[in-house]
């Protein structure tokens, strides 16, 4: 969604931009968000990733870390971008709910190893806790800020009541 300068980014999506009004914004809890940005150029997006991969094969058209990765620097390059002039800011990867594997986590080691591995600097991060993050990036100077959001309590998972024995549950 874009309001002037402004663009905010959902799960799976990702944005660029070069004026010095540009701003990209978005909120994570175990979702990762990647800023690059080639200072040289005066370019740089952030992308939102929902999920690191799926082994299972099962997921659809959900959003994988790879794949978004790979479509944030492609439109930098389509923008003047180098890639050997990138550098990379990492937020989110929070532990949101208690009792479920640590996907927040997940996340972000697939994040650093994504940006070791095509040997792009993570100059700074803001990853892991138990509360979500609100995450504002100005691309054309790499500039970031990032807000704490809600309170520090953690969501316990919930689970319905067993049924009693021999009953018989209908749904429509």
């Amino acid at each position: 969604m874009t309001r002037g300068d402004q663009t905010y980014i959902v799960q799976g999506g990702h944005a660029v931009g070069a004026r010095p009004s540009d701003v990209i914004s978005t909120i994570l809890g175990s979702c990762v968000a990647v800023c690059l940005w080639d200072a040289a150029a005066r370019v740089g997006g952030m992308n939102h990733i929902l999920l690191p991969d799926d082994a299972s094969g099962r997921l659809g058209a959900l959003s994988f870390g790879a794949s978004d990765m790979e479509r944030l620097i492609n439109a930098l390059l389509k923008r003047g971008a180098e890639r050997r002039r990138f550098q990379a800011k990492m937020f989110g990867g929070a532990a949101i709910v208690t009792g479920l594997s640590d996907i927040g986590c997940q996340n972000a080691d697939f994040a650093r190893g994504f940006l070791k591995v095509e040997r792009i600097p993570l100059v700074s991060e803001s990853v892991g806790g138990r509360r979500a993050r609100q995450v504002r990036f100005w691309p054309a100077s790499g500039r970031a800020q990032v807000r704490f959001v809600g309170r520090a309590e953690v969501a316990e998972p919930t689970r319905p009541p067993a049924p009693a024995a021999n009953d018989v549950e209908l749904f429509g």
